[in-house]
């Protein structure tokens, strides 16, 4: 089969591909030597464009601007003789031609000026005046004296095109697929765009080009699709990509539709069709999946691109990594040295001291809008610097049909980045490419004629670093640095500057990260400005110059969870006795065994099976704890009795009223001596196991307790009054029993009342949840807060830490539940249930919540997902407690029983 050379990139930027027709090209027409050259002559917007079937023959595009007479052969009369024979010819008189690709390689056009004509033979004659009507409609659009008019006759002359043809229903892959919707769009590339009709139905996406190049129909089964993003296209929100893989950089189809209301209705018909098959990922659940290790740095990098507009397919917007290497000239790479690295918390800009105070004194003498750098650090332009090897045609098409001088391309990796470091005008970051696995955009494969150097050297593979032995070892090293323990833990510094809260406003100004307005989504808006020609440079001028990313973060981004001390605390629990108790000296050398238990536990914890269950109390369980030997639970409900229930004999050895309100929950203190009970009379009450009766009662707030923790001879007490009070329970010897002495150390004050507590670990962070859904994190040091996030729409009923105190889940009345990075105060996760969650055990990756359907579900928050449905109670399970082995499991529900759980594996 015939390659066509012909491609869209032989158009110039904003033209179209209207059609083509089998044609000859007639040299020494009329004449005796008269000589054919057999080919395809296409009608494109801004020029007509003739490709012949010999290879070794040049491309010939001539632009309609330049055209001086167009007309079919024998309209003006002569040649009368010959009419019949040549009445599918069309003349066309110009002053200037381009040859393209001659010899078949792809190099410099060449130019030829002059008054000249050229005619083509169309093998259809009875096409040739509807083609010279075409022309010289084009002709009159491209020789209008203003752009902006230019391209509104030219945009109606394609509406008109669009609006006489519709999607061939033949090309559906069955007869009982079902239409949903129809529109018109164009399918977008790097540089070009070709229009047609877009159709889906309910098994596939279907595109249709107008010109049916490069094939009469792309076609997407639905059911491959992984992804999809909406998308700004020319600072419009009209574009629409698909992806079939989860971690491909480039995409299967990008859209760009003439309504935005188009683009969201075929969104809404994918989306829909997604939802029953695969979860939709935020920022927040891949930057979870990122702090855990769960995806490399890499792969953060480009879903952060994909979400923030970034796109292969729009040149303007592609995505932008970061320089991460500062040393291109040893002959090793040192990754254990610091030194090594690139300051990732600074703009490329900002590398240089003396540059920086050049640019400072330059920005501070500035008129507003001020801007502190001229360019961008990510545009058409610098993306081709590095891709032209692989991309020739692009950057041909980007320039006219001219390569960039010899010594402004890309020739050595650390001639580019000393420029970039000093240069006064390049502050331009990397692309994805240099941390894939294709190394064929360092490599001249093409053997590309790019030009001589100054020196003499023809300009030929890229210049490698001393350190690398070839470009693919290149590639292996900078992977290498970018998933390094120094990236991994500065990586979130460059976030904050190209995604996140440093890209705008006085945090960018603080960090000298301030590029020209335009730059920024929102800089401007196109649809106020009415002039066609101003609107029309504006977007070119943007489009060249590069876009800044779409905002994604709005405080600063959490830092990556780094494998550097391994996490010796226990995991959270709802009853927080576990949590909150301190590990005896004895216990330490089992550590590392307790460890492997609880992974291998959380590995299987959909294996849970039910074991036995007992019916002990005439309401709802609020409270579990069991004793340190393991030998007694202790039960709290609404029915305003304190349980003790024998795990060995299995029956019910004592039941204990403090008042006729009920209790809310339960803990047992270290040496299995003490029962603490909160109550909704106000009270706490502690209770001796060993003589049977009340030892205490803390009179310490003024509504109900809802929650109590302890640790280290502390008690944490959680209040309807809306406070959450620390106190110090010392124990007293009294009349040979036990008592305490209390004493406030602080009171953490909330504007409504508090549901629930938790503890971290170390006992130094607080977690409050309030029955309006805030989630607060307090620093039990100082006995602030540092952090207060409006997570729920109703009561928040439980919230813990992960095991390594990085993240707070929370779950709620609404259904929903959150994870917060507790550095950042960043809510980072967001998943929905068809009930809520009344309580939950997890480990930072897992969780196994009690719902108020009565199933326990086991939820992968890495995938966002449910994993597992265990049925439970008859009615809401309220509480829930583990084992430190997380081997055995004890849950309580309204349904008035406790069950107990093991694992089966």
């Amino acid at each position: 089969m015939k390659k066509l050379r012909f491609s869209l990139l032989l158009l110039n930027l904003e033209e179209y591909y209207f059609e083509q027709h089998t044609a000859n090209h007639i040299l020494c027409e009329g004449r005796q030597n008269e000589r054919k050259i057999r080919g395809s002559l296409k009608i494109c917007s801004k020029s007509v464009i003739f490709e012949p079937d010999e290879t070794f023959q040049p491309i010939i595009k001539i632009p309609l601007r330049d055209c001086i007479k167009i007309e079919k052969q024998g309209d003006n009369g002569a040649n009368t003789l010959f009419a019949k024979t040549r009445n599918g010819r069309i003349s066309l008189v110009f002053s200037q031609v381009y040859f393209i690709k001659e010899d078949n390689v792809v190099a410099p056009y060449k130019i030829e000026r002059g008054k000249m004509q050229y005619v083509f033979e169309l093998d259809i004659a009875g096409k040739v005046e509807d083609v010279v009507e075409t022309l010289l409609q084009l002709h009159r659009a491209s020789c209008l004296d203003k752009l902006g008019d230019q391209t509104a006759m030219i945009t109606a002359i394609l509406q008109s095109r669009l609006a006489r043809t519709s999607f061939d229903k033949n090309r559906f892959q069955s007869l009982s697929e079902i239409l949903k919707m129809e529109c018109k769009a164009e399918m977008v590339t790097p540089l070009v765009t070709n229009p047609g009709h877009v159709c889906i139905t309910d098994t596939n996406l279907y595109f249709q080009p107008l010109n049916g190049y490069p094939k009469p129909v792309v076609q997407i089964t639905l059911q491959d699709v992984r992804r999809i993003y909406k998308r700004r296209h020319g600072l419009m929100p009209l574009g629409l990509e698909v992806f079939c893989t989860e971690d491909d950089l480039c995409s299967d189809i990008y859209l760009k539709f003439y309504d935005s209301q188009d683009r969201d209705e075929l969104y809404f018909y994918i989306a829909t069709y997604l939802e029953n098959h695969i979860t939709e990922h935020t920022a927040e659940s891949y930057m979870l999946q990122w702090q855990r290790g769960h995806i490399s740095n890499y792969q953060y990098l480009l879903h952060l691109n994909n979400l923030a507009d970034r796109s292969c397919n729009d040149l303007s917007q592609y995505p932008v990594f970061p320089w991460i290497i500062n040393d291109y000239f040893s002959a090793e790479l040192d990754l254990s040295n610091p030194e090594t690295f690139r300051d990732l918390s600074k703009p490329i800009g900002a590398l240089n001291k003396e540059r920086l105070e050049r640019l400072l004194i330059r920005y501070q003498e500035m008129p507003e809008p001020k801007f502190m750098y001229g360019s961008h650090y990510s545009s058409p332009g610098y993306v081709l610097f590095y891709l032209v090897r692989i991309a020739p045609e692009h950057m041909l098409c980007l320039q006219n049909g001219r390569f960039d001088h010899a010594d402004r391309m890309f020739n050595s990796v650390a001639e580019t980045w000393k420029n970039c470091l000093d240069g006064a005008t390049d502050f331009k970051e990397l692309i994805p490419e240099f941390y894939g696995d294709d190394f064929s955009f360092l490599v001249n494969s093409l053997k590309l004629d790019l030009g001589k150097r100054q020196g003499g050297k023809m300009v030929d593979d890229v210049q490698l670093p001393p350190w690398a032995s070839g470009p693919k070892d290149f590639l292996q090293k900078s992977k290498e640095a970018l998933e390094s323990n120094y990236v991994s833990e500065h990586l979130h510094e460059w976030i904050d500057l190209i995604f996140g809260y440093k890209q705008k406003g006085n945090e960018a100004i603080g960090a000298h990260n301030i590029f020209h307005p335009l730059t920024y989504e929102g800089g401007v808006d196109l649809n106020s400005i009415e002039d066609p020609d101003e609107k029309v440079a504006m977007l070119t001028q943007i489009l060249e110059f590069g876009q800044t990313p779409k905002q994604l973060f709005a405080i600063p981004h959490p830092r990556r969870i780094t494998p550097k001390i391994k996490s010796l605390s226990q995991p959270s629990s709802q009853s927080a006795s576990l949590a909150d108790s301190p590990v005896s000296p004895g216990e330490e050398s089992f550590e590392d065994l307790t460890e492997e238990s609880r992974t291998l536990a959380w590995n299987n914890i959909t294996k849970l099976k039910l074991h036995e269950s007992y019916k002990i109390h005439k309401e709802a369980i609020t409270g579990i704890a069991v004793s340190y030997n393991g030998s007694s639970v202790f039960t709290t409900s609404q029915d305003s009795t304190l349980k003790m229930f024998s795990k060995e004999s299995k029956t019910l050895q004592r039941s204990i009223s403090f008042s006729n309100m009920a209790l809310s929950s339960c803990l047992v203190l270290p040496g299995d001596n003490t029962v603490i009970s909160s109550s909704w009379d106000n009270n706490i009450y502690f209770y001796s196991i060993a003589f049977g009766r009340r030892q205490d009662t803390l009179m310490g707030h003024d509504d109900a307790v809802s929650k109590i923790s302890w640790y280290n001879n502390r008690l944490y007490s959680a209040s309807w009054d809306s406070t959450v009070k620390v106190w110090s329970c010392v124990p007293l010897e009294i009349t040979g029993t036990k008592r305490h002495h209390f004493e406030l150390l602080a009171e953490l004050e909330h504007d409504v009342s508090v549901d629930t507590i938790s503890l971290n670990s170390a006992s130094t962070l607080l977690v409050s949840g309030t029955k309006e859904g805030i989630v607060n994190i307090w620093d039990l040091t100082t006995a602030t807060m540092l952090h207060q996030i409006s997570c729920h729409s109703g009561t928040v009923y439980n919230a813990a830490f992960s095991p390594d105190s990085r993240h707070v889940l929370s779950t709620g009345e609404d259904g929903c539940l959150k994870v917060i990075d507790v550095q950042t105060g960043m809510l980072i996760s967001s998943m929905t249930s068809e009930h809520p969650q009344r309580c939950f055990l997890w480990d930072g990756n897992c969780v196994l919540a009690g719902s108020q359907s009565g199933e326990l579900l086991v939820w992968d928050l890495i995938e966002a997902r449910i994993s597992e449905r265990i049925q439970g109670h008859t009615g809401a399970v309220t509480s829930i407690w583990m084992n430190e082995q997380c081997s055995s499991i004890i849950t309580g529900g309204e349904d008035r029983q406790i069950m107990f759980w093991k694992l089966q594996y």
